[in-house]
């Protein structure tokens, strides 16, 4: 059975000269980049030279690049060292940011006692920025901002330039996911005033377990990892060599190749939304997530009756989608996300689908999933037809 793959925001396949580099750094330069001889040293150059070709891209100083596991190892750090070193009283969030965030803005709640403040999205999952400076402006708490750039569900992507000049209006820091982003969008931190940021490369075809967080020199974020100098002294422990090596490889084809991938992607998720509006009737789209003001990669969909065995169901016809975030699969509720912008009689009558593309999506796989969504949608209304006639 042919395997179609659709969860590109959940992860990525590995780009294969992305394994290429990975392997040859597992077979040759397995020294520790905190030793002094050439093995060592030999290590160590190439952590530096990944550092460098990510702070090039983003126009920002090697030193303010941190290498860690993943977006939520970044978003930890962040938020949990603002509010312990930096003397972060209150934390304005919402409700859309990825369970990492959320559940760590919680923590630093009940373990700090830090006032936490959630901006409300309207129906298309969009913030109004001027009720974020009215809040900003509230209180002289010592505050950070903690909002993602583009969500991983629903695709909306935040002005975070506009953001990050009101929180530097407001002597505010300000931290933003930029998971989804990262590497699918040019970012210039030269003219994007954000203080802090995350990465992970298996969200552009690099391996799991590396990613990186931005730290701005200026702000004095300590590490929350503690042992040894590694990082900076951000992150202690000896650093994921072929890991770190994989996400340089693929940030650097993602660079090079970003204007192709997107221009691709753009064209397959147009086709998506067009087939889905020409064949399923009744489809809805959730949030900014079929506007082409939204994130390429993601689009989210709702479908006009309820089966949340979906999932399951199109897995068994070899097509590779999500219900959610997957950090929130297997749960019995719709996320957090769907809750703050679908309404009650969307999520009791319909069934929410995110797929995600990558640029190895083709448009034949898009007519085998809207084919099996058809196939799917025809059986369940003759099985619930059946049932009422019992």
């Amino acid at each position: 059975m042919e395997r179609i793959y659709l969860d590109n925001a959940a992860t990525t396949p590995l780009d294969d000269e992305v394994i290429d580099c990975m392997v040859n750094v597992l077979k040759f330069n397995y020294g520790n980049p905190s030793s002094t001889h050439s093995l060592g040293q030999e290590a160590k150059t190439i952590l530096e030279e990944v550092r460098r070709k990510i702070a090039d891209s983003l126009r920002v100083t090697p030193g303010e690049i941190v290498f860690t596991s993943c977006g939520t190892e970044s978003n930890n750090m962040i938020i949990k060292s603002a509010v312990n070193y930096l003397g972060v009283e209150r934390i304005i969030t919402s409700a859309l940011e990825h369970k990492c965030v959320a559940e760590t803005c919680l923590e630093m709640k009940k373990l700090k006692g830090v006032e936490l403040v959630y901006l409300r999205p309207d129906s298309n999952g969009d913030f109004d920025l001027k009720k974020l400076e009215e809040v900003l402006k509230s209180s002289d708490k010592k505050t950070l901002v903690t909002l993602m750039h583009a969500n991983n569900e629903i695709g909306n992507i935040l002005d975070i330039e506009k953001v990050a000049n009101l929180c530097k209006e407001n002597n505010t820091l300000f931290h933003s996911d930029t998971v989804q982003t990262m590497a699918h969008l040019d970012l210039d931190f030269s003219k994007i005033p954000v203080d802090f940021a995350s990465c992970s490369a298996h969200k552009f075809h690099g391996p799991k377990g590396s990613g990186f967080a931005f730290v701005r020199k200026s702000s004095g974020l300590k590490g929350i990892i503690t042992g040894g100098p590694q990082e900076r002294s951000l992150r202690a422990g000896t650093e994921n060599v072929t890991g770190i090596a994989g996400l340089g490889k693929a940030w650097e084809i993602s660079q090079d190749k970003m204007e192709d991938y997107k221009n691709h992607i753009q064209e397959i998720k147009n086709y998506t939304i067009q087939q889905l509006k020409e064949r399923i009737a009744g489809v809805k789209f959730n949030g900014r997530s079929a506007d082409e003001s939204s994130l390429y990669t993601v689009l989210n969909l709702l479908l006009p009756y309820k089966n949340p065995l979906i999932g399951l169901q199109l897995d068994m016809k070899g097509i590779a989608i999500s219900q959610g975030s997957a950090c929130s699969s297997g749960a019995a509720k719709p996320s957090m996300v769907l809750m703050s912008v679908l309404s009650e009689d969307d999520l009791e009558n319909s069934t929410p689908v995110r797929v995600s593309f990558s640029h190895f999506t083709k448009k034949s796989e898009i007519d085998a999933f809207i084919n099996a969504l058809e196939e799917i949608g025809q059986q369940f209304v003759i099985e619930k037809a059946d049932s009422l006639h019992r």
